[in-house]
């Protein structure tokens, strides 16, 4: 048993370790022994076996009968090297202090406080790429419908035109323990290979590349949570850390002189244009957000909904201004104790909403509204608390009335252009609302369309033919997701105004956030009034699915309910009784998760196998897949051995540049299926893509 795996039954079971920065993981690892450090995955574990308490601001793990070993933590997070300290003979250099280190989850570099106290300029936020342990914000960064451009944002500094030497040698450091991370895989990254990233990391930090210095940190978070079978562990997540972090490194090790072009001599008295973010400051990324000076704003509650990780827990509100803008107000704290962090979670939706002296919790402001002085907001949309910023309760505005209606008035192709063009973004410049969409939609009942034939609950956006995947919200069982949407299985013929995140997938899924009843014109497809919720006046026509739950009252009291009623004219009177088949993306895609998974070591395929392959992805029109797949098998392949037979180490770049390539590639292509099965037209002029299927075959042009 691993050393995380140890760790998740130390937070079930009791006291949870504090957290940590990750310099000091670096830094305390890094001071052992060649010697000790083999054995550190070992003492991790035996480490995480031993019963820890907690007294104050420090934490004590009797190691046995003469040692003990404290760790001190104000605030929960151990902030130096000095604060670990142990009782044995070998302590500074002793394997317990790296032991200890490496069980904590990883803590933020700096506090994410949205601005108390602060200045606009001052107010600090969240790195430009944010890992699991910062406070999140579901959906993080969404867009409106008819409002698709941010307001004026403060972007990142614009630096040095070129790269200073030090910016380099960090990002060839990062670049080269992300390479050794790798091919070592999930399984062989043990604590040593991720105090390696992380010191990298750190030295990015110290460097000026924030970017991929947080991409690091959210790296070794997704390999620990891997490592433990964490239950929000996906390693699509990590996957996509990685690419992100190689992508980075790779982009600024291979970087030249920025050359500007010369401006236009503007008159003296002209204003001075605000500098554009060049390609270089977007690699480098910025250390916090700004928060720009809103004055007065009108807010309108839109919904609420819970926020649940590893390490946090709380409450996120979403609202929209008079302008169409969303933006969000959020009460997200660390918890301790997994098992209590989804009531936590719950219970953050009934406390008072943090913006001046409103006195209305998440939940009310979801169907009330605020008037704002003052306000600061964020270039992801998170409105600051500043001690300048007063805020009173107002009335809110209902999803069918403006300037709330306006965000279900885009199409829903339209919606999802604007989705998966958000994505490209770096994670904090995403303007707010950018994953959500905004449907009127018919209930169609539930179809054995999920992975291995697990029953899903389908819908109809109203207007148009094509059918959408209903998930939960947030897969926990101990939020009201799951439970509404078997509510609403039982109703086939629903009308529901929705919002939701878009799930990218081949085909459309949308995870389901809050629900209201439709306007009265979305109504043509005949029906008698009894397809419509049924909810109470102090629910205002709208549900918050993961903080609140249906009742069977709530439903419609029509002649009958469930699989077998019927639905009304115009839809399909038959659902699939199986998931749809799409192009084998995934023969790809697998050997890419496969990769991060085992690393370079992966066993490769025999050569039926990888000629099977090959002729399969050809056939279907995905040449390019085939081509990167076979050059990812023979990167892995491609290593040097010593007259003894041994494998000479290298610095597996030329295995992680096929990597990338494949991971890139595919992720372009299931961006391309996600666009196509929603009704998107396709850019034939992108690379990714072109040789993507439109009807499963090319013609047979590649066979």
């Amino acid at each position: 048993m691993n050393a995380t795996t140890q760790t998740e039954r130390a937070s079930q079971t009791g006291s949870s370790w504090p957290g940590v920065r990750p310099e000091v993981v670096a830094e305390v690892v890094s001071g052992l022994s060649a010697r000790l450090q083999k054995r550190l995955d070992g003492a991790a574990a035996k480490l995480a076996e031993r019963p820890l308490s907690r007294e104050g601001d420090e934490w004590r793990v009797q190691v046995d009968e003469e040692v003990l070993l404290v760790l001190h933590a104000p605030g929960g997070v151990v902030a130096g090297p000095s604060d670990v300290r142990c009782g044995c003979l070998l302590a500074p250099a002793c394997v317990h202090r790296a032991a200890a280190v490496s069980l904590c989850p990883l803590a933020e570099a700096e506090a994410d406080d949205p601005g108390v106290g602060t200045t606009p300029a001052e107010a600090p936020g969240t790195p430009a790429a944010t890992t699991t342990t910062t406070p999140p914000e579901p959906g993080s960064e969404s867009r409106p419908g008819p409002r698709l451009e941010p307001g004026p944002e403060p972007g990142p500094e614009p630096g040095p035109a070129a790269l200073t030497p030090a910016e380099r040698g960090a990002a060839r450091h990062l670049h080269r323990a992300a390479c050794a991370l790798l091919a070592a895989g999930v399984s062989g990254a043990g604590a040593v290979a991720q105090a390696e990233l992380l010191r990298a990391g750190h030295g990015a930090r110290v460097a000026g590349l924030y970017r991929p210095a947080a991409a690091a940190v959210a790296v070794v978070t997704g390999i620990r949570a891997a490592r433990s079978g964490a239950p929000d562990h996906r390693l699509a997540d990590l996957v996509a850390a990685l690419r992100e972090l190689l992508g980075l490194t790779t982009a600024l090790n291979t970087l030249t002189a920025v050359t500007t072009p010369t401006a236009p001599v503007a008159p003296v008295d002209a204003p001075t244009p605000p500098a554009a973010p060049t390609p270089l400051a977007a690699l480098r990324g910025t250390a916090r957000q700004a928060y720009a000076e809103e004055g007065g704003l009108r807010l309108y509650g839109l919904f609420a909904e819970p926020v649940l990780t590893a390490t946090h827990a709380g409450a996120v509100s979403w609202a929209v201004d008079a302008g169409g803008r969303l933006s969000t107000i959020a009460e997200v704290t660390p918890h301790g104790d997994v098992t209590t962090a989804a009531p936590l979670a719950v219970a953050a939706g009934n406390r008072t909403v943090r913006l001046g002296d409103a006195a209305l919790s998440h939940r009310e402001f979801s169907r009330a509204g605020l008037a704002v002085q003052g306000a600061t907001r964020s270039t992801g949309g998170r409105l600051g608390a500043g001690a300048s910023v007063r805020a009173v309760r107002a009335a809110g505005a209902a999803w069918t009335a403006e300037p709330v209606a306006r965000l279900w008035a885009e199409p829903p192709a339209a919606q999802v252009a604007r989705a998966l063009a958000a994505q490209e973004l770096p994670y904090g410049s995403r303007p707010a609302g950018s994953d959500l969409l905004f449907l009127d939609v018919v209930l169609l009942g539930t179809a054995p369309t999920g992975p291995g034939g697990a029953l899903q609950l389908l819908a109809r956006p109203v207007g148009g033919d094509t059918v959408v995947a209903l998930r939960p919200g947030h897969e926990h069982p101990d939020l009201a997701f799951r439970a509404n949407l078997a509510l609403l299985a039982t109703a086939p013929g629903l009308r529901l105004r929705l919002i939701g995140r878009l799930e990218r997938a081949d085909r459309p899924e949308l995870r389901v956030l809050a629900i209201g009843t439709p306007w009265d014109g979305s109504d043509h497809d005949g029906h008698d009034g009894h397809d419509r919720l049924a909810l109470p006046a102090d629910r205002a026509d709208r549900v918050n699915l993961g903080l609140e739950r249906l009742q069977t009252a709530d439903l419609p009291a029509g002649p009958s309910t469930g699989p077998s009623a019927d639905l009304p004219a115009g839809l399909p009177a038959e659902l699939p009784t199986a998931p749809p088949l799409g192009p084998p993306v995934h023969v790809l895609g697998r050997r890419v998760e496969q990769t991060v998974t085992t690393g370079r070591s992966a066993p490769a395929p025999g050569a039926a196998t990888a000629a099977a392959d090959r002729a399969l992805l050809r056939a279907s029109g995905l040449a390019t897949a085939a081509e990167l797949l076979d050059g990812l098998r023979a990167a892995a392949a491609d290593q040097r051995r010593d007259v003894f037979g041994r494998i000479v180490a290298d610095d597996h770049d030329a295995f992680a540049t096929a990597w990338l390539a494949a991971a890139d590639y595919t992720e372009a292509l299931a961006t391309a299926l996600c666009s196509a099965s929603w009704g998107g037209e396709q850019d034939d002029s992108e690379d990714g893509p072109e040789d993507g299927p439109k009807n499963g075959m090319e013609d047979g042009k590649e066979l």
